[in-house]
């Protein structure tokens, strides 16, 4: 209760007020609305009890105490994420979010958090892991690589691995699965989900995981044209990146530690 006193005094003495906007809003409804795909470990993820798992649900729990409501989740996917966004279907997106420059000429980012923790990388069956050393060992006719529709691993391997059997699979948290089952050799995925995944799963292996083909950080996206709003959600990531609470939950989730 103190720390929740203290931020909103903090957020008054900074903007004028704590409400405004998209903060009034959420104030009145008693909500906030949280959209998320729900199919990315070990960011957002909604287990068999209907529930939401991941550094991104714990965020999300942060960020609705700090403003004393309710969590709203709003299912959306990696497909439509941008489409709606922009339509308000959510106050806000949170669910392993790269930050980029195409998502950030249309939309809001907050600053990011896993900074030095992501990038992209594969996940393969453990028995094929030597025959994967570089990009030009998977871009290769007779590699199939398995995909989600939608996101930056799409991009990704339409950019990078144009030689490659390109497999688009909807359920991404399906696709580990698939690879291990050997209907695909490749799913490009991030850091940390191939880290979940070898972990649970014997059979898959990420050998590139420690010289992943990018690097990035993920954030809280949003509208443009709130500032307020967008102040508001910088400040409670710095608040608990200051206060060890950020590390703690990247060392749990992102780390495996």
């Amino acid at each position: 209760m103190l720390r929740k006193i203290f931020i909103v005094c903090a957020m008054m003495l900074i903007f004028g007020s704590a409400e405004a906007g998209h903060l009034e809003e959420i104030a009145e409804r008693g909500t906030i609305r949280i959209g998320t795909t729900g199919d990315y470990r070990p960011m957002s993820y909604l287990n068999s009890n209907g529930e939401y798992e991941g550094i991104d649900a714990e965020l999300s729990k942060i960020i609705a105490d700090s403003l004393g409501v309710q969590i709203e989740y709003v299912p959306t996917t990696w497909s439509t994420l941008t489409a709606d966004t922009l339509a308000g279907k959510f106050d806000i997106a949170l669910c392993g979010i790269s930050r980029n420059y195409a998502r950030a000429k249309v939309l809001a980012m907050s600053d990011g958090y896993g900074v030095g923790i992501f990038g992209k990388t594969i996940l393969c069956r453990k028995k094929d892991a030597k025959k994967f050393k570089s990009l030009a060992d998977i871009n290769k006719p007779n590699v199939r690589v398995m995909i989600n529709p939608g996101g930056t691993n799409e991009k990704f391997a339409h950019a990078n691995l144009k030689n490659a059997t390109l497999i688009v699979f909807n359920e991404n948290a399906e696709i580990p699965n698939q690879i291990a089952a050997g209907n695909a050799d490749i799913m490009i995925t991030e850091t940390v989900e191939a880290l979940t995944y070898i972990k649970a799963n014997p059979n898959l292996a990420a050998p590139l995981i420690n010289k992943p083909f990018t690097t990035h950080s993920c954030g809280v996206l949003m509208q443009k044209g709130d500032q307020e709003f967008l102040n508001y959600i910088n400040f409670v990531l710095a608040e608990i990146r200051d206060d060890g609470t950020l590390a703690k939950l990247e060392n749990k989730y992102l780390r495996g530690q």
